[in-house]
């Protein structure tokens, strides 16, 4: 069994579905409120989790009703939590508008108690980064505690992953410890300067993320699949209906990470995270649509 060691956010999701977005002083009628599990972090170790390997979260909470959500979350995902909780700050919480004809979303993070996640909360947790296979961050709780906790792992051979979201100014150094980057067409241009609207675009972006020291470049195309850097496109996998793509990144990144801690190659892990995003859009929710081991594998055998 692989081991994959996350380090993120959790937040309570309130999502909101609405034929369209408010503007600024107005107000709409939703046609539909639910309140879930979220945060990218949160998310990715769900998605995992729900695989089989080993998971291990690390982030910080709130002593609350949020915080329960969380360790509820993480324990029926198989997901072992190393979280400091605090009486003195809120569970992280998200606004999350869904657009009712399209599925498509914006968000808004308050990230609450995992605001104050340290360096020093990552160095508190180094003999677990270095025993794992996979380590992985994104960028939802401060930098210098992602940026520590790829340097502990790269350190130790850890394997590395970054979900540089949401997009941000990175730090000197911080792509050199990052054995894989997944950013989606947004995150990528944000990264490299290049408008990322087609593969050949794609591509572009992947080499110059290789070229600022980047192992292993994948971009993430949405319903085009994803884009492995020294092998070209990885088509997605065909799923009908698309429900709601909020989570879809995350469960493609959990997916991955999991694959990779099993010892599979980089392009099978991407068509295992592949595989993992196809079911996620069909259902709503986040860390509620990943899916479970055994309805990867169906989808899988459908692969041509």
């Amino acid at each position: 069994m692989g081991h994959v060691v996350i380090l993120g956010v959790f937040v309570a999701d309130t999502a909101y579905r609405a034929n369209r977005m408010p503007r600024i002083g107005e107000t709409v009628l939703g046609n539909s409120f639910a309140l879930g599990p979220g945060g990218k972090g949160s998310n990715q170790a769900v998605a995992a989790g729900r695989t089989g390997v080993k998971v291990s979260m690390i982030s910080r909470l709130g002593k609350d009703d949020f915080g329960q959500m969380a360790l509820d979350t993480w324990a029926s995902a198989g997901v072992t939590p190393y979280v400091e909780q605090s009486s003195d700050d809120y569970t992280g919480a998200a606004y999350i508008f869904i657009e009712e004809s399209s599925g498509d979303n914006a968000i808004i993070i308050a990230p609450g108690a995992a605001a104050n996640i340290s360096p020093k909360d990552l160095e508190n947790r180094a003999d677990l980064i270095s025993k794992a296979d996979i380590f992985v961050t994104q960028l939802e709780q401060p930098m210098n505690a992602a940026f520590k906790g790829l340097e502990i792992a790269k350190s130790a051979g850890v394997q590395t992953i970054l979900n540089p979201a949401p997009a941000a100014d990175l730090p000197e150094g911080l792509l050199a410890l990052c054995d894989y980057i997944t950013p989606n067409e947004t995150e990528a241009e944000a990264l490299t300067g290049i408008s990322v609207s087609t593969v050949s675009d794609a591509e572009k972006a992947a080499d110059q993320l290789h070229q600022m020291g980047v192992k292993t470049p994948i971009i993430t195309l949405g319903e085009k699949g994803a884009f492995l850097h020294g092998y070209g496109l990885v088509n997605s996998f065909e799923v009908a209906p698309v429900v709601e793509t909020t989570g879809a990144g995350d469960a493609f990144n959990g997916g991955f990470a999991a694959a990779l801690s099993e010892g599979q190659t980089p392009l099978e892990a991407v068509i295992f995270g592949c595989a993992v995003a196809g079911i996620s859009v069909t259902r709503p929710g986040t860390a509620p649509s990943m899916p479970i081991r055994s309805e990867i594998e169906k989808v899988m055998a459908t692969r041509k």
